[in-house]
C-alpha cells in the first residue's frame, strides 16, 4: 500500500475552517480567525509519533549490570493520545517491566517508547502491543509485560457519556506470560490499575 500524499499545511488549515463552518461557527469571526493554525500546530504536536522509530530510542543498552538479571519495572508513565474512531483524547498511564538478558536500557527510553505510539491515532490494545513488541523486539529480554490504563473521551464527551471509567489492557511475553510468579510480582509492583 502506497504512502497517502500528505496535505500541506495551508491545506489543513483549510479544512479546520471547512470543520468550523459545518459546525455552525463563522471562521472568519476574531475568536477565531487563528483557530486553524493553532491546531495545524496542536496536530503536529499531538501526531508527531509518526515521524519517529521507536526502536533507535531502545538501540542503546547498557550490559554492566553486575549480572542484574531481575524485574525491572517502570510504572505510572502518563500519556494523551487520541482514538482513531473518533480523534477524541485518550488520557491514562502505561506500566512498562521487563527481564534483561545481559543488557538494560536507560529508563527513559521507555517512556519515550510510549509517547511515540501515543502520539498516532490509536486504539488502546493495539497501543499495549505495540510498545510490548517494540521492547522484545529490541531488547530481546527474556519477558516483557505491559499494561495501560486509560480513560477515552469517545465514552466520556460523547456517545454514553460514562465519566470515570478506565479500561485497563496488558501484553505479555516470554517469561511475563509463561511464570505465573513473575506476572504476578510484575503486578504487584504496578499496584491495582483502578488506583487514583
Amino acid at each position: 500500500m502506497a504512502d497517502p500524499v500528505r496535505p500541506t499545511r495551508e491545506e489543513a488549515e483549510a479544512a479546520v475552517r471547512t470543520l468550523l463552518s459545518w459546525a455552525g461557527d463563522d471562521p472568519a469571526r476574531e475568536g477565531l480567525i487563528d483557530t486553524p493554525k493553532r491546531v495545524a500546530k496542536a496536530y503536529a504536536d499531538w501526531f508527531s509519533g509518526y515521524a519517529i522509530d521507536p526502536d533507535e530510542y531502545l538501540a542503546r543498552t547498557f550490559e554492566e549490570v553486575a549480572g542484574y538479571d531481575e524485574l525491572i519495572v517502570l510504572r505510572d508513565i502518563r500519556f494523551e493520545s487520541h482514538c482513531e474512531h473518533h480523534m477524541a483524547p485518550i488520557i491514562g498511564r502505561a506500566h512498562v517491566g521487563y527481564l534483561p538478558d545481559g543488557k538494560v536500557v536507560g529508563i527513559s527510553k521507555l517512556a519515550r517508547v510510549v509517547d511515540v505510539y501515543a502520539r498516532r491515532l490509536q486504539v488502546q490494545e493495539k497501543m499495549t502491543a505495540q510498545i510490548a513488541d517494540c521492547i522484545q523486539r529490541v531488547l530481546q529480554p527474556r519477558g516483557v509485560g505491559v499494561v495501560i490504563e486509560a480513560s477515552h473521551g469517545c465514552m466520556t464527551t460523547r456517545g454514553v457519556h460514562k465519566r470515570g471509567v478506565a479500561m485497563v489492557t496488558s501484553k505479555m511475553m516470554g517469561g511475563f506470560r509463561e511464570d505465573g510468579r513473575t506476572r504476578a510480582e510484575f503486578l504487584q509492583f504496578i499496584g491495582s490499575p483502578a488506583r487514583s
